[in-house]
């Protein structure tokens, strides 16, 4: 037979009437088309996405096993909601939440509140609407007005920015002086008052990857309630590390061992080794999320509680998570985690010796997240914006950002060290930053890429400037 003779599946899918025409770009398209077709136009144009292992600037998780693809694909159609229509995914979802408690010192795991969500961000604006409604409760108990809510925090990634104009919440940002990177404790009295719902605590900071000191900023606000009388919660934005502390560093003290630590957001998707859009969000105890912001609600047949900012969402990623969990154990992330840190310091350690680079975290796992953060010293013909744009032509997408508030003047540059970025892979970066610096000396760049020729900061890649919370 012909290659034409047969069916439809037997003709060339480059000969069909969309490859020929192009694809719909506008207007909603009036004919469909052959599956087979539409596959190949969609995945011949991502061809020219970047390639998401290569991507030095995303947090999130660019490489799983095999069998949680398969999980994935068996669980498409299930629909996190539905809980009992899928009690097995809720069950998964129920025992995660206690895995985590148990993790981060909850006083009762079997006990603690906590949720899945699509990400971090939902579950940081779980955790700041707890905050602001038990502030509220506490002020109408008093009799006082609750019409002021601020939050306190150092350099935050963008959803914080999100919750206070979204809530009507207040952002107190500690702005950044001499050389610190990070909120400290001695900056936390002074910018709380009684209308302060919570502090922020980044642990695993966007920036620089670096731990926020969760613990000397509870004394402080234990010094500050003995002085005011007004008790201040903390919230632990774990993003990224609340994953990673707990097995490369178990004696740090950040999470529910302290008192004053009421809730934690944290990444499945990252540090969590999930697929994206896993996220969780889990109380100290049940007294310290509000009873009004859950809802009891009654679906296809089942009644349960919810409190999220979305309904439906996939059931996939919880359990993948919880696949996660039970394939590593404790002892499978302490080792998952130490091979990313000791990559991560091979790798400060050459960027220091190619000799232009202050290395501002190099994988210490003591102060932070399998990172490494970097500025420019000396007297260079070339600017990070210059160098991230050099990397990109070898496929290496690599984040040059300035600081924020009070520093915005200042670039620096950072290369996250993921699950599936191997000590082979960080050699081979290495050598082509190296030749970049090489080119760069060799055919200075005229002008040098600004921060605004390079596209400007923002929180959706797609410049040479890439978001540094990607």
């Amino acid at each position: 037979m012909g290659r034409n003779e047969g069916g439809d599946n037997d003709r060339d899918v480059y000969a069909e009437r969309l490859m020929r025409h192009g694809a719909p770009k506008e207007g909603f398209p009036r004919l469909g088309t052959e599956a087979r077709v539409a596959y190949q136009l969609v995945h011949d144009e991502l061809m020219l996405d970047g390639v998401s292992r290569m991507n030095l600037a995303t947090f999130c998780t660019t490489w799983v096993e095999p069998e949680v693809h398969r999980l994935m694909d068996e669980s498409l159609d299930k629909n996190m909601i539905d809980k009992d229509e899928y009690p097995q995914t809720a069950e998964l979802e129920r025992r995660c939440v206690r895995m985590l408690a148990d993790l981060w010192h909850s006083p009762d795991p079997a006990g603690t509140p906590g949720t899945s969500t699509t990400g971090s961000s939902e579950a940081a604006m779980l955790g700041g609407l707890a905050a602001k409604f038990a502030w509220r409760e506490r002020r109408a108990a008093a009799g006082k007005a609750a019409d002021r809510p601020n939050l306190v925090c150092g350099p935050v990634q963008v959803c914080w920015e999100k919750f206070a104009r979204y809530f009507d919440v207040e952002l107190r940002q500690v702005p950044l002086s001499g050389d610190r990177y990070l909120m400290e404790p001695d900056d936390v009295a002074r910018h709380c008052d009684e209308n302060t719902i919570m502090v922020v605590c980044n642990f695993g900071q966007t920036f620089t990857g670096l731990y926020e000191d969760v613990r000397g900023i509870a004394e402080a606000l234990d010094a500050f309630e003995e002085r005011t009388g007004h008790d201040i919660r903390i919230h632990v934005d774990g993003a990224n590390g609340a994953f990673v502390a707990p097995f490369s560093t178990p004696d740090l003290v950040w999470d529910f061992r302290l008192p004053r630590v009421r809730s934690i957001n944290a990444s499945g998707h990252k540090t969590g080794l999930a697929p994206l859009g896993a996220g969780w969000a889990v109380w100290r105890t049940p007294e310290d999320l509000p009873e009004e912001l859950v809802f009891q609600v009654s679906y296809l047949g089942g009644h349960e509680a919810t409190f999220s900012l979305n309904f439906s969402r996939p059931g996939g990623q919880v359990i993948s998570q919880y696949y996660d969990f039970v394939r590593l154990g404790r002892e499978g992330y302490r080792r998952v985690h130490g091979a990313q840190l000791e990559t991560a310091r091979h790798l400060a350690a050459r960027v220091a010796a190619m000799g232009p680079f202050e290395i501002i975290h190099g994988g210490d796992p003591d102060r932070g997240i399998s990172a490494v953060a970097w500025r420019l010293v000396g007297d260079e013909p070339f600017t990070l914006y210059d160098l991230a744009d050099r990397l990109r032509t070898r496929g290496w997408l690599v984040p040059a950002y300035p600081l924020p508030a009070d520093r915005q003047d200042e670039v620096i540059q950072r290369v996250l060290v993921r699950h599936g970025f191997s000590h082979d892979m960080a050699d081979l970066f290495l050598d082509d930053l190296e030749r970049a610096i090489e080119h760069l000396r060799g055919h200075p760049p005229t002008p040098s890429l600004t921060r605004d020729e390079a596209g400007g900061f923002n929180h959706g890649a797609g410049s040479t400037v890439l978001p540094p919370d990607s």
